[in-house]
């Protein structure tokens, strides 16, 4: 990664108005929470998502289903947030309209000071009825299985089960948060896409359509994505250490 590259973008971000800061698993797996798809590392490269994260793999065994993702949170909740997810808090703070849209089900850009970014992919702490999707209550921490099977809880309202707030395979992602994402990505005049691979659609399209209506693009990725070409401006390198560089070169401060 270049400085050249580095001064570019963050001059981009200084004369930016209206941001979107995109990001994906890249950026959490930087805090040890771990990717999906990574050939070496990635969740459904040691388990098997048909029983794992489908609606009928819920339906067909709940307790396998609802424990897997209960010790998924207990390992967020260890997580901390890592110097990207602070960048970006702080881009916030300084541009009070910019909009975080994220593919990840975790909640560290929250803990580390984010305010209400867009889930994409739902998140492992909007646990919601299976049945009439009446929101339900997170399970406190001192009750979360480390591994194995954990019957789900019942919905207060209409008492089918519990299930975890993510989308699984074969479901579409959440309207109000997608249209409130384009919505964003029409409206920006710079949006960063940072840790996210470019494959996993619709979520993939977000940077596109920024890009078509006319704003700049900074991508921050260690290697080549499908979205190397749509950037004008493409750092190579970790979130965690570039973010904090860009802040740096847009306004002349730190992040801690």
């Amino acid at each position: 990664m270049g400085q050249r590259a580095v001064r570019e973008a963050g001059a981009l971000l200084a004369r930016a108005r209206r941001v979107v800061v995109f990001t994906g698993a890249g950026v959490s797996a930087e805090s040890g929470v771990p990717t999906f798809r990574d050939a070496l590392t990635g969740l459904w490269g040691r388990f098997d998502a048909q029983r794992l994260a489908t609606p009928a793999a819920f339906a067909d065994d709940p307790e396998l289903v609802w424990g897997w993702y209960e010790s998924r949170r207990a390992a967020v909740r260890r997580a901390l947030p890592n110097a990207a997810h602070v960048a970006v808090a702080a881009i916030e703070a300084r541009l009070p309209g910019t909009v975080v849209v994220t593919q990840n089900v975790d909640d560290l850009h929250e803990r580390a000071g984010s305010v209400a970014p867009i889930h994409l992919h739902g998140s492992l702490f909007a646990p919601r009825c299976s049945a009439c999707a009446a929101p339900a209550p997170v399970p406190p921490a001192a009750e979360e299985p480390g591994e194995g099977r954990s019957a789900p809880p019942r919905c207060g309202r209409c008492s089918a089960l519990v299930r975890p707030g993510v989308v699984w395979f074969g479901e579409a992602l959440p309207a109000a948060a997608f249209e409130a994402a384009v919505e964003a990505a029409s409206a920006c005049d710079l949006l960063l896409t940072v840790g996210t691979s470019g494959l996993v659609h619709p979520a993939a399209e977000i940077p596109l359509v920024a890009a078509r209506l006319g704003a700049s693009v900074v991508q921050v990725n260690p290697g080549e994505t499908p979205l190397d070409g749509v950037a004008d401006v493409n750092l190579r390198a970790p979130a965690a250490e570039v973010l904090p560089e860009l802040v740096r070169a847009a306004w002349g401060v730190d992040v801690a």
